[in-house]
């Protein structure tokens, strides 16, 4: 027999679960839309009476699209550069984070450290100034100009110093009577017990890379240079400045088979599975790498 009490302790977890649900449905609607709209024709597509449900079915978008090779390209170049930038943060953030997890007793200036971390935090050099730096190194074109820039980002650094700061210390000084050095403290005590944390900034540097499209279109001169997000944002926004620099998508486009409208949604599709086929696997940790690595004890 169900009490009056366990009654609304049900009704609330059921009025919880179903805020829950039209709040992902919010969230999944205009992913539908593009989803939909790749699937429709092109007279639907430019009709615009594509909603949730494809009009007209036909895939001659995603055909278009294994014949694109700039997209193709572009897929690789960001492919590259989710590499990169994911190991390059990934081994600064650590090296910089451990030793500003120990007390200013220990490491010498760690205070002064901090507090350029933070400064540097807040205030950037601004757009015109890294854009100058990057130009004098000869970056311009390479896929280092978007790797290079982001290779220590801060906040993720706070997060893992502030997690590292919550490994008990007693597991150190255990490694330490054992003979261990600090790079094996590091190695074999600290990142073993912060996955969770590695994990959560890992996601972030992976995502951050992957959408970012202001960065290729900074650094890149060329189309046939640009990452993913950034020719694909660039098609959203001007086609014909694309197609005038020699993009292959002048056959395309004008096809009577497929709009503008969804192949655009194809594309953008295509270049959101990596991460929805990334972020299941890391999803695990990221709650508690947020909360345990933005507390301070």
């Amino acid at each position: 027999m169900v009490t009056k009490k366990g009654f609304r302790g049900n009704m609330g977890k059921g009025l919880i679960y179903l805020i829950v649900f039209l709040l992902g449905m919010i969230c999944l609607l205009p992913l539908l839309n593009i989803l939909a709209l790749s699937f429709s024709s092109s007279d639907a597509a430019a009709a615009n009476i594509v909603g949730f449900v494809p009009v007209k079915f036909t895939t001659a978008a995603y055909n278009k699209i294994l014949e694109d090779r700039q997209f193709w390209r572009s897929f690789g170049i960001s492919v590259v550069r989710v590499a990169l930038q994911l190991v390059l943060n990934l081994v600064l953030i650590v090296l910089m984070a451990y030793p500003l997890s120990k007390s200013a007793r220990e490491f010498r200036g760690r205070n002064i450290y901090m507090n350029l971390l933070v400064f540097a935090m807040l205030f950037s050099g601004g757009m015109i100034p890294s854009y100058l730096v990057v130009k004098r190194l000869g970056l311009i074109n390479t896929v280092w100009s978007l790797v290079l820039p982001g290779a220590v980002p801060i906040f993720s650094v706070i997060m893992v110093m502030n997690f590292f700061m919550g490994v008990p210390k007693a597991l150190e000084e255990a490694a330490i009577l054992d003979g261990a050095t600090p790079i094996q403290v590091l190695t074999r005590v600290y990142i073993p017990c912060s996955k969770p944390v590695i994990a959560t900034v890992a996601l972030f540097s992976i995502v951050g890379s992957w959408n970012d499209f202001f960065g290729g279109l900074i650094y890149m001169t060329r189309v046939a240079n640009y990452p993913l997000q950034t020719y694909i944002q660039s098609l959203s926004v001007s086609l014909e400045d694309i197609l005038h620099s020699g993009g292959s998508l002048s056959t395309l486009v004008n096809a009577m088979e497929v709009s503008k409208q969804n192949l655009n949604a194809a594309k953008i599709v295509v270049s959101v599975v990596p991460l929805l086929l990334i972020y299941p696997v890391l999803q695990k940790y990221l709650i508690t790498g947020i909360v345990m690595g933005s507390v301070k004890e």
